[in-house]
Order: structure tokens, then sequence, then C-alpha cells
């Protein structure tokens, strides 16, 4: 049991468990600032250019084909907002 239990420790320092789980909550914590950012800030000031000003029910349908563009853009600045941080932190750790 010990020899499994020093293995576990083992596993967890090698493979930086720790740094892992901080960097996936630090990331979800983020994740809800932009889609705050997103929701609160970015398409309040897109809402007027949209149809009926409900950016999020916008949609295109042709026929039987149903395209929520509004959902779409949402998720869409949303990622391009996370990417170009994820980018700046990169691009700070690089010049140290």
């Amino acid at each position: 049991m010990k020899e499994l239990i020093k293995e576990f420790k083992e596993f967890l320092k090698e493979y930086k468990v720790t740094a892992i789980a901080i960097a996936f909550i630090m990331g979800s914590a983020v994740n809800t600032l932009v889609q705050s950012l997103v929701n609160d800030v970015v398409m309040p000031v897109i809402t007027p250019f949209v149809p009926k000003g409900e950016w999020k029910q916008a949609e295109l349908i042709l026929g039987p084909i149903v395209i929520k563009w509004g959902s779409f853009l949402s998720a869409l600045i949303n990622f391009l907002l996370i990417a170009f941080l994820v980018f700046m932190v990169v691009r700070g750790l690089r010049k140290k």
C-alpha cells in the first residue's frame, strides 16, 4: 500500500496534476468573465443592428432549415476573445 501511495505522489509530481487543475479552474473563471463581457458589453452594441433586437434568438430560416446565427455569433466572439487572451499570455511568457 505504501508503494502505491508513493507511486501516486510521483505521478502527481511528474505530470504536474495540481498545476493542470489550477489552470483548468482559472480557465473556467476566464470563460465566465469573457461570456459576461460578450453578453453584457459587446452584444448590446451589436443588438441595434439585429432584426427585432434579440441577438441570441436571431436566426435565418431557409425553408425547413433554421440557422441560429445569433448564438453562433456569441460563441464565435467568446472564442476569439479567449484565443486572443491565451495568445497574449503566451507572448508575454516567451519574452521573459
